[in-house]
């Protein structure tokens, strides 16, 4: 079993799945989420860099499961990579995400999946020498995402 920095990535892991898992057919994820949605969250595919709406954003809030409205990252923990796909150097809680080795594209890599749905989010690459706390990259697609932002959730406005 490989860990980092905490990570479980044993494909057969359940440790990080705290609640009660989304559960959906194909068919039904499919009346859900747009063509590009699925291909991304449940088909593992990737987004073209640098053209995904949250890449260059620095607007505060929370980034929720697209899939299944879990909060997964926080902008305080999203950093500029310049790789083309959001940056994350940490979720906003372990037990939000899950790992998976992924072996595909003749590299290993470690899968990022939203804990609660299982849709595909990323991936996540670690001693890239960026300067966070974690030394990890979170790289995540946008379109994984939803930000709901910190003037969207009601804040502490100024009453008059």
């Amino acid at each position: 079993m490989s860990v980092i920095h905490g990570m479980d990535t044993n494909q057969n892991s359940k440790s990080y799945l705290q609640q009660t898992p989304v559960q959906r057919t194909d068919e039904q994820w499919r009346e859900e989420l747009t063509p590009e949605e699925f291909a991304v969250l449940r088909q593992a595919g990737t987004e073209r860099p640098f053209t995904g709406e949250y890449w260059n954003s620095h607007t505060k809030g929370v980034y929720q499961c697209r899939a299944c409205g879990a909060e997964l990252f926080t902008s305080n923990e999203k950093f500029d990579s310049h790789c083309g796909w959001p940056s994350f150097f940490a979720p906003l809680a372990e037990e939000r995400v899950r790992y998976i080795r992924d072996r595909a594209m003749g590299m290993e890599r470690i899968e990022v999946r939203c804990g609660q749905c299982d849709s595909h989010l990323g991936h996540v690459f670690e001693g890239e020498g960026y300067d966070t706390p974690t030394d990890q990259r979170y790289c995540i697609n946008s379109v994984s995402m939803r930000l709901v932002t910190d003037d969207s959730v009601g804040g502490d406005t100024p009453a008059n």
